[in-house]
């Protein structure tokens, strides 16, 4: 099996009669959780007016799961950066590091994460993802001892280097995070149709960097693992109708019925491909998918989102994930 780490990205999920307060105290225990089994990290995703994921205050979240867990990394999967001026992140980020030194890390984005209504409410220019590579270099700046605007600091910030990630989905990151020398982070548990295109492209455009000697490419993918096949392929139901009907702006109750003629829809079935990678099963199946596609892509990192209905579930998946895959004997 190729051994890469395996980390966690977190969507902080409300559970159609849950709260975001559940949600929330739900990723600290799944932090505690994944830091004892031995996960590297763990990111969350800045999404705002999604009334299934409670992420949206991403620095905030990632301060409370610190103050509650000890060793295991923790960052933004990621900070949409141009919703915010890079200083305010610098300052975020370098408040957090000074907190919890050697565990932060900052995963950039350049899209809204939110509908167009929702970009005005955020007050963010239409215009603004056009200076993203200028705004990333803006913010690297003034978490080194750099600042490119004469006389503005970060404080706290300045010296932390809180190490910065390039997401995407496309060429534009992949080409973005190879200029820059950045570990480039894929979304393909998503987004899955130019994997293997940008992957190339990172690493064929890669300079080295003051972060980073060589490529570094991480790979999103979505785990649905339970005790046997049966049992895992059972939730992959349940949690393709869950999240069939979320993007399709069904909030209220449905029958399975009404959901599985939502999948079988154009619009539903679009969004099914949206998780083509997936590793869906027992232990020895899911272990075998995930060392398939990290072989593929020769992954230096998986990361992956539980993504069963519950948290009981997600728990449940955490831990045997880290087993079938010997986290925890890597750890120690």
């Amino acid at each position: 099996m190729t051994y890469v780490p395996i980390s966690i990205l977190d969507l902080a999920f409300i559970a159609r009669n849950g709260t975001a307060h559940d949600a929330l105290e739900g990723s600290v225990a799944l932090a505690r959780s994944a830091e004892q089994a031995g996960y590297r990290r763990i990111w969350y995703a800045e999404h705002h007016n999604m009334s299934s994921i409670a992420s949206s205050a991403t620095s905030v979240l990632i301060a409370h799961v610190a103050a509650n867990t000890s060793t295991i990394r923790l960052g933004s999967g990621g900070i949409m950066l141009p919703n915010h001026s890079p200083l305010t992140i610098a300052e975020q980020f370098g408040t957090l590091e000074t907190l919890h030194p050697g565990r932060i890390d900052l995963g950039l984005g350049r899209a809204p994460g939110s509908d167009q209504d929702t970009m005005r409410a955020l007050r963010r220019d239409p215009k603004s993802a056009e200076t993203f590579p200028e705004d990333v270099l803006e913010l690297q700046g003034y978490l080194s001892e750099q600042t490119r605007i004469a006389g503005v600091n970060a404080i706290p910030g300045r010296g932390t280097n809180v190490p910065l990630y390039i997401l995407g989905s496309s060429l534009f990151g992949a080409r973005l995070a190879a200029a820059f020398g950045l570990p480039y982070a894929f979304a393909s548990q998503f987004a899955p149709e130019a994997l293997h295109q940008a992957i190339a492209v990172y690493r064929a455009e890669f300079k080295p960097s003051s972060q980073l000697d060589d490529p570094y490419v991480m790979a999103g993918l979505n785990v649905i693992i339970a005790v046997n096949d049966a049992d895992a392929e059972q939730e992959r139901v349940v949690v393709t109708r869950s999240r069939i009907a979320r993007m399709l702006g069904v909030d209220g109750e449905y029958t399975d019925a009404q959901a599985d003629r939502l999948v079988n829809s154009p619009q539903g079935q679009q969004i099914a491909s949206m998780m083509r990678y997936t590793a869906v099963g027992g232990p020895p199946k899911v272990a075998e998918y995930l060392d398939g596609f990290a072989r593929d892509i020769a992954a230096d990192e998986l990361i992956v989102v539980h993504a069963c209905s519950t948290l009981e579930g997600r728990m449940r998946s955490v831990e045997l994930l880290a087993d079938v895959c010997g986290l925890t004997k890597r750890k120690n």
